[in-house]
């Protein structure tokens, strides 16, 4: 278990330490509606509208154009700050840390307004709480999925972390996007599916699994072919028996945004992007942006230097052996299955639509709910071959490599590189990185400036690393044979 929580620790300090990105028009859009429902008591922005570029307008008022989920989440989290938040004591104190930005604003901008100061403070908790804290806890059940399966302590941990801090998972994990967190609500669906906890009523678990695919719809619509995916999934592994659960679950999220789009739109159904501003051609071309798939987006979003998934995170290409290996597991061929069709499914999906590219972006953000998908089964293949040399060093190389260069380009500059700039590294990152341009974060409120202000956050996953290379202690060593017969995962991968 501590391993556990050291995991969770790591994850989640990382995820905290670099702020999410100010003036960036997709967090902005999904804050704003949680402003407007609480401070107004209603779905329309138009107080917060002109710092954002992605909002609808209909009948003459302005709203998010973004789906809703992580809006709501983030409502009930801003009711309980609100009061704090706004004591005079509170804005003294962050009027005064807000200074120690000033070097990372925008020379011709408008400075650190108070109100300014309290968004980006709403923002920061907000992330937190709804983003980042649901994507460190995730990491932990990514390492107890990996163990259940047979997978020794150390590799496990080493898969988690590599996940969590070495593929495009990392950057939206702290920042107030929803791609993460129903990364999170997807692969977790899987887990519960695939081994219900013993203890839990089987209502329980299929109406939980419900919830967590519905509202991983209604916070990225594109997603509802991978929750069917793993809705269907879910009826093959436990039965029929879970219908009325898995049903009830889906429909409480999916009945939440019918009624925000009747009070917003007048109509059941998500049609914010139909009235979107901006790129009116682009959401009318085909259906919603769709045609047909294109290979200028099919390796713009796996091997390009602009948006490419593995040039990010090479370690990832492990995940076509480990498929293949994979098909042998006769056992839990439907656990195979599912590892392949919803990094299909996402990747035919963007793959086919004229803005797949995702705007302001650090890597191919619209495809990172798929990433669990393809670590896992690279993880075990990994765990399974940790005892070789060659396989430890590969490995670590590859992670190591895909960590920096995952970091480098999260940390670079005050927002992620643009849509225009197709050559990111040379463009962009080698740039921000050569003047020092450094993303806001924690270290600079200790008053450290550029690359050196991330050097507190290196030491702390150093220190991290070491502790978790160490040899399994006697505990860990007993328990993990009879956490492996669980599943029976291992021995019907030899067959």
């Amino acid at each position: 278990m501590r391993r556990l929580w050291l995991i969770v620790f790591l994850l989640f300090c990382s995820y905290a330490y670099v702020l999410p990105r100010w003036s960036d028009w997709n967090q902005n859009s999904r804050l704003n509606l949680v402003l407007a429902l609480v401070d107004d008591g209603t779905p329309r922005i138009d107080r917060y509208v002109e710092n954002t570029g992605d909002y609808a307008l209909y009948n003459g008022h302005a709203y998010t154009d973004k789906p809703p989920g992580l809006s709501f989440l983030g409502v009930p989290v801003y009711m309980a700050i609100r009061p704090l938040i706004d004591t005079p004591i509170v804005t003294q104190q962050l009027e005064r840390i807000g200074s120690r930005f000033e070097t990372t604003l925008n020379p011709e901008g408008s400075g650190l307004r108070s109100d300014k100061i309290r968004f980006a403070l709403v923002q920061y908790i907000l992330t937190l709480v709804v983003v980042a804290l649901p994507a460190a806890l995730f990491g932990g059940l990514f390492f107890l999925g990996l163990r259940r399966v047979g997978i020794a302590s150390v590799p496990a941990s080493i898969g988690a972390l590599g996940y969590g801090l070495a593929t495009s998972a990392a950057p939206y994990a702290g920042n107030f996007y929803a791609h993460q967190l129903v990364a999170a609500m997807l692969f977790t669906a899987f887990m519960l599916a695939w081994s219900p906890p013993a203890r839990w009523s089987h209502f329980g678990v299929g109406f939980i699994t419900g919830l967590l695919l519905g509202w991983a719809v209604i916070s990225e619509y594109p997603t509802a072919l991978a929750a069917a995916i793993i809705g269907l999934y879910a009826l093959y592994r436990q039965g029929w028996r879970w219908m009325p659960a898995l049903t009830l679950g889906g429909a409480l999220p999916g009945a939440l945004l019918i009624g925000y789009d009747l009070v917003a739109f007048g109509t059941p159904w998500p049609i914010g992007y139909a009235y979107s501003a901006l790129w009116q051609e682009q959401h009318h071309t085909g259906f919603m942006s769709l045609t047909s798939p294109q290979w200028e987006a099919i390796w713009g979003l796996t091997f390009s230097e602009f948006r490419g998934l593995f040039f990010r995170a090479p370690w990832l290409l492990l995940a076509i052996p480990a498929c293949w290996i994979g098909w042998r597991w006769r056992a839990h061929r439907a656990e195979w299955w599912v590892l392949l069709l919803v990094p299909l499914a996402f990747l035919l999906f963007y793959g086919s639509s004229v803005m797949w590219w995702g705007g302001f972006a650090a890597g191919p953000r619209y495809i990172v709910p798929m990433i669990p998908f393809l670590a896992f089964p690279v993880a075990i293949l990994i765990g399974r071959n940790w005892d070789r040399l060659g396989v430890r060093i590969g490995a670590l190389s590859l992670m190591g490599l895909s960590f920096g260069l995952i970091w480098l380009e999260a940390t670079a500059s005050q927002l992620f590189p643009s849509d225009a700039t197709r050559a990111t590294w040379r463009e962009y990152v080698i740039p921000a990185w050569r003047d020092g341009d450094i993303a806001r974060n924690l270290g600079m409120a200790l008053q450290l400036d550029g690359p050196a202000s991330l050097l507190p956050l290196l030491g702390l996953l150093i220190a991290g690393l070491v502790i978790l290379l160490r040899p399994l202690e006697a505990a860990e060593q007993t328990v993990a044979p009879s956490t492996a017969t669980t599943t029976s995962v291992a021995p019907s991968a030899q067959r």
